[in-house]
């Protein structure tokens, strides 16, 4: 089949929704790769997950869709995008490297990945079709990507299953602080110290029975008088030393 009657075969929808979906993924996945700041870039590779979920869903392979959203732009991505907006990234971030050949071997895999995604392309305009992809599909997309994950494929998928708990149990190890040798004091050990501090009670609040709501206003007791601690120590001074008139230094 030519890459006319595949365009021909393609319904109206099918069309729009691609000719939308792939410039944003297109212009989102360049925005990625040259924006400066982490979290911009993961919000724009965010876009490009949501791009081939649609894509996906067009394509009448609804299980790729809804793991593309919910799997990695649901959790996985948006746990990055978390954790990068917690922890901060410094924009000034070291260019030495510290692994050697580290950018060469960078290039040579996005080469390989171009010349494979490439030659996936062609296949498929060139009306190519996988290898036991009708087969694979005749009971659905959901049953027959699950018939292989769980038979054929089964201890690939049981050693990516370790691969994600080992990597989840070194995040949790590298992620652990050890408690300090100044242990926190249980709510026994706060009442006791409390109690024997000679000011059991609370301390009252500043203008709660003043004419003036301050809180350099002292708190009146039911006598009248000033109730002590009411007010911060530095407003009361200040208070002195404004009543007192500037203070000159020799």
């Amino acid at each position: 089949m030519t890459s006319s009657a595949v365009l021909a075969a393609a319904s109206t929808g099918e069309a729009v929704t691609f000719w939308v979906l792939a410039p944003i993924a297109v212009l989102a996945a360049l925005a990625m790769v040259l924006s400066r700041k982490a979290v911009h870039a993961a919000l724009f590779l965010a876009a490009v997950m949501l791009s081939l979920a649609g894509l996906y869903a067009v394509q009448d392979a609804p299980f790729l869709a809804v793991v593309q959203v919910i799997v990695y732009t649901g959790a996985v991505l948006m746990l990055f995008l978390f954790v990068l907006m917690l922890v901060g990234v410094d924009s000034s971030d070291s260019l030495v490297e510290t692994l050697r050949g580290q950018r060469v071997a960078a290039v040579v895999l996005g080469l390989g990945f171009a010349l494979l995604l490439a030659s996936a392309l062609a296949s498929a305009v060139g009306g190519g079709q996988g290898a036991g992809l009708a087969e694979v599909n005749a009971e659905g997309n959901v049953v027959g990507i699950a018939r292989l994950l769980f038979t054929k494929y089964v201890f690939a998928f049981e050693v990516t299953s370790a691969l994600l708990i080992t990597a989840a149990l070194g995040a949790m190890v590298l992620a652990h602080k050890e408690k300090t040798a100044q242990q926190q004091l249980t709510q026994r050990e706060l009442a006791k110290l409390r109690f024997t501090s000679g000011h059991p009670f609370p301390l009252p609040g500043p203008g709660v029975f003043a004419t003036r709501n301050s809180a350099a206003t002292p708190a009146l007791l039911p006598d009248g008088s000033e109730a002590p601690g009411s007010v911060d120590e530095v407003l009361a001074r200040r208070q002195i030393e404004s009543a007192e008139g500037p203070v000159t230094h020799p």
